[in-house]
């Protein structure tokens, strides 16, 4: 049985913040409500899975939040981040086991589900990520 890769490349978290920050952002609007979730997904599922740290000492998981926020502060559209995360899929498909998909899909489900539920724009921006990890 696959299982999360031993090592977690910096760029795999780097890429994971595009995709949440394109959930997110899927309606144009990237709320309190959602950051927080990222924030406690990235503490709670993300930061246990490896020890290992970057440059500066952090654990390499809160790449995710610094990504996803520096997209924020730049307004880049959803659109453009997802198409950053595919393209980084598309090229590394080998470091998705299916429990990392798995972890993947249930931190972009809570970000989506975070304010008010799931709107027609996060809605499809989940489906095309369920369809990309079908390939």
């Amino acid at each position: 049985m696959d299982s999360i890769p031993k090592s977690i490349p910096v760029e795999l978290y780097q890429s994971l913040g595009k995709l949440f920050y394109a959930i997110s952002a899927a309606d144009k609007v990237v709320r309190p409500a959602e950051i927080n979730s990222l924030k406690e997904f990235v503490a709670k599922e993300w930061v246990p899975l490896k020890d290992e740290v970057d440059q500066f000492g952090s654990d390499t998981a809160f790449q995710i939040e610094t990504v996803f926020e520096w997209l924020d502060e730049e307004i880049t559209t959803a659109s453009a981040a997802y198409n950053d995360f595919k393209n980084y899929y598309q090229e590394h498909k080998t470091l998705f086991s299916p429990q990392l998909k798995t972890k993947i899909r249930k931190t972009a489900d809570a970000i989506a589900s975070s304010f008010c539920g799931k709107n027609k724009s996060e809605l499809a921006m989940l489906a095309n990520l369920h369809l990309l990890f079908q390939e």
